[in-house]
């Protein structure tokens, strides 16, 4: 069942408009949001700041493809970022095609934010995104707008026989003058705060629905470039899209809801600027990790330490996944279960790890004094 009118449909699309006097108080709190938090940030110094953007990024690239429900390898991530900015983190992971591109792209939207927009260079990210010219085991078009072939692009939910049709597309036919309107828009000169530009710009987008695949990374993607261009700055502190998928249920929602109504987006521009409020809120997290790591190196700096153990440090501050036993450090550390435990031990008796208080089937171990992803502290 198709559903009877969408936002495009609408005889005064593409022309959106918001209330101003409805969204004036919440940018200007994120403007000075922003102010602050990159004034606290200058006062790190370089390693410090390097390391925010490392981890920004890193949790940028994961939570937007988590919002498209693809888990990435968060090393490899970090590792391909890492290699990128020309940080040195140790251990690098092997590259990965697919997590390659995807940095590629979101590398490019944030520090070339003062490069135009162009119809090549989303070609260009698309191709990034889709190295093999396939989304999962579906041959699509890369580099390219989809030409609908094998039907209208739709967004559609529910058992085969009872689908339902959340938002439809324009067709195919419309796509180059609807993407040309699109990035005359962006690139224009029409007096617009850079804030309000970037959601606009991603509801815009998203709408339009270009690709046969990956329209919602790259939407994410034109937003971050906007929000960099309104700070003057390539350096993120905050994630907008690790934000969103905290949020993915009421962002979906807000989407359907908007893609269904007129050209009046001011509910949508309510919820994006409140989802950045919150995303930046969010980086005082992000900071507090920072110095956290700076902290435990320092304080461990006299501590020597095998190649194993510092692999395994390293895992641990920069957020592992799970609860740490000797079996893990195992197979990851690639030794035998006797290795693992005496490397656990000797970090045990120089006050680096502590047994987890919670008890369970296998003993598990914690970096000491170190938060953990609540904010909580092992002692």
């Amino acid at each position: 069942m198709r559903i009877l009118t969408s936002i495009h449909e609408q005889p005064t699309w593409p022309k959106l408009y918001w209330q101003p006097e409805a969204l004036a108080e919440s940018l200007a709190q994120i403007r000075l949001a922003q102010g602050r938090l990159s004034g606290r940030m200058e006062g790190l110094g370089f390693n410090l700041q390097q390391e925010a953007t490392l981890e920004t990024l890193t949790e940028d690239v994961l939570k937007s493809s988590q919002i498209e429900g693809e888990l990435l390898d968060p090393a490899k991530v970090r590792s391909s970022i890492a290699s990128r900015l020309g940080i040195d983190i140790g251990g690098l992971q092997p590259p990965d095609r697919h997590v390659e591109g995807i940095v590629e792209m979101m590398l490019d939207a944030t520090r070339s934010y003062n490069e135009p927009l162009t119809a090549k260079r989303l070609y260009a990210w698309h191709a990034a995104l889709f190295p093999t010219a396939r989304s999962g085991m579906k041959p699509i078009r890369v580099g390219r707008w989809r030409d609908d072939a094998s039907g209208p692009m739709q967004v559609v939910s529910g058992a085969v026989g009872r689908e339902r049709v959340h938002f439809e597309a324009p067709e195919a036919k419309r796509l180059k003058k609807e993407m040309a309107q699109f990035l005359k828009w962006f690139e224009g000169k029409e007096p617009l705060d850079d804030v309000l530009r970037s959601g606009v710009a991603h509801l815009w987008f998203v709408t339009i629905h270009p690709f046969d695949d990956g329209n919602g990374r790259i939407a994410r993607a034109i937003a971050d470039l906007a929000l960099a261009r309104s700070e003057e700055s390539p350096r993120r502190f905050y994630s907008m899209s690790a934000q969103i998928q905290q949020e993915r249920d009421a962002y979906y929602d807000i989407l359907e809801q908007t893609q269904r109504g007129n050209t009046d987006i001011t509910l949508w521009m309510e919820w994006f600027l409140g989802c950045l409020g919150r995303a930046i809120e969010g980086a005082q997290s992000t900071l507090a990790r920072v110095i956290a790591k700076a902290q435990f190196w320092d304080r461990i700096r006299n501590i020597s330490l095998n190649e194993r153990q510092h692999m395994m440090l390293n895992r641990l501050v920069d957020g592992f996944e799970g609860k740490l036993t000797t079996t893990k450090w195992a197979t990851i550390a690639k030794c035998s279960q006797d290795t693992a435990f005496r490397d656990i031990m000797q970090l045990v008796q120089k006050n680096v790890l502590v047994k987890e208080a919670a008890g369970g089937r296998s003993t598990s171990y914690v970096l000491k004094d170190f938060p953990s992803k609540n904010g909580s502290r092992q002692r």
